[in-house]
């Protein structure tokens, strides 16, 4: 874990996914709520969403503090040719840091935002994949909320999604290595984020997303956060729009001293389906 805590708390991100579909799919009013709730499974479709994932962190820093990050997700996907497709995911993470000595001041702002472009298949045979690069920027409103190092470094992502069956699976991937100079410690930061969901008709569905991390350049029992747990999701209309909401929580059986050991996730996203 970084000595300012951060950067790998605020890519949790990463963190349950942005999501739209790669699949060729109908006219939203023609969607039922389970294609709809499959839809928002997919990190790397043809569909703009827009997430907001709060994810609230316990028992954080040596006073056992509560840590709040709220991710502003966009994702926009851009139409390369009749074989291709860019995706681009944004996390903007709005962060609550609690004081770590005694009679400091709780802190409020803004953290690094790291943009990711997935390149992956319009129309996919087989699994669906994405292969792109991620780029961390030092946009922290805090010299405690980030790092003022550049980031940059590869992402992957690949999951399973068929019409007619209820499971969707996969993973997401990717490593950051601090890029520049900086007055803050260099990093290099991996995080893996395996995803396993369960639809039922009607919209309804079983979620597993939890974000592993890790801090190459911390010592080896200060490097892993692992997290167990899940959740549920559910899609609602408003008027029209479809809206994607997922409640789940995490218990942490590895992490650093002073990380949290559990979190809870509470995601609301809308979409926007061609």
């Amino acid at each position: 874990m970084q000595s300012k805590m951060i950067p790998s708390a605020a890519r949790r991100v990463l963190g349950p996914l942005a999501l739209a579909t790669a699949l060729t799919t109908p006219a939203r009013a023609e969607m039922s709520a389970e294609e709809l709730a499959k839809l928002a499974q997919n990190p790397v479709g043809n569909l703009i969403s827009v997430p907001f994932q709060n994810n609230t962190n316990f028992n954080v820093g040596p006073r056992d503090g509560t840590q709040n990050i709220l991710n502003v997700q966009p994702v926009i996907p851009i139409e390369v040719n009749s074989e291709w497709n860019v995706i681009t995911r944004t996390i903007m993470p709005v962060i609550s840091q609690p004081a770590f000595v005694p009679g400091g001041d709780r802190t409020n702002g803004i953290g690094d935002i790291q943009l990711t472009a997935f390149l992956s298949p319009a129309v996919p045979k087989g699994a669906i994949w994405g292969a792109g690069a991620i780029v961390q920027m030092p946009t922290n409103s805090n010299d405690s909320l980030g790092n003022d190092h550049w980031g940059l470094g590869p992402s992957f992502v690949l999951l399973h999604l068929e019409k007619g069956d209820p499971w969707v699976y996969g993973f997401l991937a990717n490593n950051v290595w601090s890029v520049g100079s900086g007055s803050d410690a260099s990093y290099n930061n991996f995080l893996l984020q395996p995803f396993l969901n369960y639809n039922f008709e009607g919209g309804f569905y079983l979620t597993s997303a939890p974000i592993v991390t890790a801090d190459w350049k911390a010592d080896n029992s200060q490097r892993w956060t692992v997290p167990l747990g899940g959740g549920v999701g559910k899609i609602f209309h408003f008027g029209k729009l479809p809206v994607n909401t997922q409640l789940s929580a995490y218990y942490n059986v590895a992490h650093p001293d002073n990380a949290a050991n559990w979190q809870l996730r509470f995601q609301v996203q809308l979409m926007f389906p061609k």
